[in-house]
């Protein structure tokens, strides 16, 4: 009996929000929205860096790496957890919840190198800044961007291959309301102690690791401020990196917490909670923030709307 139901679970179920059945649509409203927000936000800060030629440096290279993989990042998981929430059957087909894995693990783990190859721009920008134009070319930022994503494609690709070939039956309730890792390998009827210490070491290097580079980072640039003769002078150039900051802030503090904390202090509830931080409320604060705390990019887009709006009143 075991094996046959080890054959024959070929979807799960997304249990979601099922628990919330009153506050079905207004959950869907209120997620939808965000989600817009996201998606309009990301694009335009890529058209934004595309078409100003102020914003033609590393730093907006990345910014623009990073739109276009939080666009991707959120749209693999908000559209299905919007449709589940209007719908009775919360089904996904297991092909289906290994893809939805892939993608999200393989961005997940893109955008942590990611925000340390940023952090790597920072440094050089502000305690090398004769140099920064050498050091950070073209080429350069597009050899970091592409070890980002291959880094993460690789590793991710590998992890959730191995986490895919375990055998699942019995239940299959996944307590989430997308396929993350620790409530799928809950559903194993096998031993998974060797999968979650992969899980664990995965996460410490390629987690970890980005964060402990962005901290030499940032200490490195905070001495170097420090020893700025103005306080004016000091200011403008913690103004370059505060963004930045703040953003990796936000995004660290969720994923660190979820995946280094005790396997004791999991909990459902807990977990869609965090999971929801870095899923749907990280993706939108980015565009905001890189927006409203930054002078260059808010100038850039003044400019770009005079434009448009000369262009629009000389053709009338």
């Amino acid at each position: 009996m075991k094996q046959e139901n080890q054959t024959s679970l070929n979807e799960f179920i997304l249990v979601g929000f099922s628990h919330l059945a009153e506050l079905q649509i207004l959950l869907f409203l209120l997620f939808l929205v965000i989600y817009l927000v996201t998606i309009i936000g990301n694009v335009l800060i890529i058209l934004l860096v595309k078409y100003s030629h102020s914003l033609q440096t590393p730093m907006y290279f990345f910014l623009v790496n990073l739109s276009f993989l939080e666009i991707c990042y959120t749209t693999s998981v908000v559209p299905q957890m919007l449709i589940h929430l209007l719908t009775e059957h919360k089904t996904i087909s297991k092909a289906g919840c290994a893809a939805q894995m892939y993608v999200f693990t393989i961005l997940g783990l893109t955008e942590c190198c990611l925000l340390a190859a940023m952090a790597y721009d920072r440094y050089v920008a502000i305690c090398s800044p004769l140099h920064y134009t050498v050091i950070m070319n073209r080429q350069v930022c597009s050899q970091l961007a592409a070890a980002s994503w291959i880094t993460g494609i690789t590793v991710e690709e590998t992890q959730t291959t191995w986490i895919f070939s375990l055998p699942f039956c019995g239940s299959n309730h996944i307590q989430h309301f997308f396929c993350d890792i620790p409530p799928l390998v809950k559903l194993a009827c096998t031993d998974t102690f060797k999968n979650e210490i992969v899980i664990l070491a995965v996460s410490v290097l390629f987690i970890m690791g980005p964060f402990l580079l962005i901290i030499l980072s940032y200490i490195q640039i905070g001495y170097t401020i420090l020893k700025l003769p103005s306080a004016e002078g000091r200011r403008k150039a913690f103004s370059t990196c505060s963004s930045h900051l703040m953003v990796v802030t936000v995004f660290y503090g969720t994923a660190l917490f979820t995946y280094l904390r005790p396997k004791s202090s999991h909990t459902p509830g807990s977990d869609k909670m965090i999971a929801l931080m870095y899923t749907v409320v990280t993706p939108v604060l980015n565009p905001i923030i890189y927006t409203l705390r930054n002078k260059e990019v808010k100038g850039a887009f003044k400019k770009t709307m005079v434009r448009i709006f000369s262009t629009q009143s000389s053709k009338m």
